[in-house]
């Protein structure tokens, strides 16, 4: 399908299995990846690859313009009961005849995710969705409440597709002295579990203004532990003397 079509499926060539409770409720080898504007992907897999005798029919249904109507089922898997965990288009619209005969579950009702033999966290990845991570010599500069909050000429700059570019500056070149860490954590399906810190300076303080990963995913080993900065919550960013731009 198009690129610039509200829905396109993909085909998938992992191995994808979703787990509640200890139980294996689906597992395919030809799951479809349903990537939608506006939406987060998701895994559809076949009926054949679904524990049906784990899933109970709901009364409940929903209305997608792009798909048609959804069914419902609740599932049960060991001492688990979950309301609507599953949904599937039973007579799509012509469109989205792909995924007829196929049930998806929602991700965060599920246990774990297993691509292959490794789980994954937050929901699947888009393969349209591109992160370049890049060592820049180019001085960076932070300022808040009159201080230099971080300095450096060796910051890793992350582009990723859509979003602006972020700046993970090494945890040496930021006066961490700055920084209260709060309990907030939030989930990147491509890097990890992010912990974030205020910042206080004097009577200053910019709630959740800066985050790291401590422990990111396997694939983005180098910005572990250093820090990157939102820039609506500091006075300044600066690269080499300049603002970055939004884009």
């Amino acid at each position: 399908m198009s690129h610039n079509q509200p829905i396109r499926f993909e085909p998938s060539p992992k191995r994808i299995r979703a787990i509640i409770d200890g139980e294996t409720i689906a597992d395919s080898l030809k799951a479809v990846l349903l990537l939608e504007k506006g939406h987060l992907p998701v895994y559809y897999f076949p009926r054949d690859d679904v524990r049906l005798d784990l899933l109970e029919r709901s009364g409940h249904s929903t209305h997608c313009p792009h798909k048609g109507d959804a069914s419902y089922w609740h599932a049960k898997a060991g001492d688990s009961f979950i309301e609507n965990a599953a949904w599937g288009y039973e007579e799509p619209i012509p469109e989205s005849r792909p995924i007829e005969g196929y049930i998806a579950f929602y991700w965060d009702k599920m246990g774990h995710w297993l691509e292959e033999d490794e789980e994954v966290i937050g929901h699947p990845h888009d393969p349209y969705h591109r992160i370049d991570l890049r060592l820049s010599e180019r001085t960076m500069k932070v300022m808040f409440g009159g201080e230099t909050i971080a300095k450096t000429g060796r910051s890793l700059f992350l582009f990723e597709t859509g979003l602006p570019t972020r700046y993970y500056i090494p945890p040496e070149d930021v006066r961490t002295d700055f920084l209260e860490r709060m309990k907030k954590t939030t989930i990147c399906a491509y890097k990890g579990t992010a912990s974030y810190w205020s910042l206080k300076v004097g009577e200053q303080v910019s709630k959740e203004a800066v985050w790291a990963y401590e422990d990111p995913l396997p694939e983005y080993p180098r910005i572990k532990g250093c820090f990157c900065f939102q820039p609506e919550k500091v006075d300044e960013i600066s690269v080499e003397g300049e603002k970055p731009s939004a884009a």
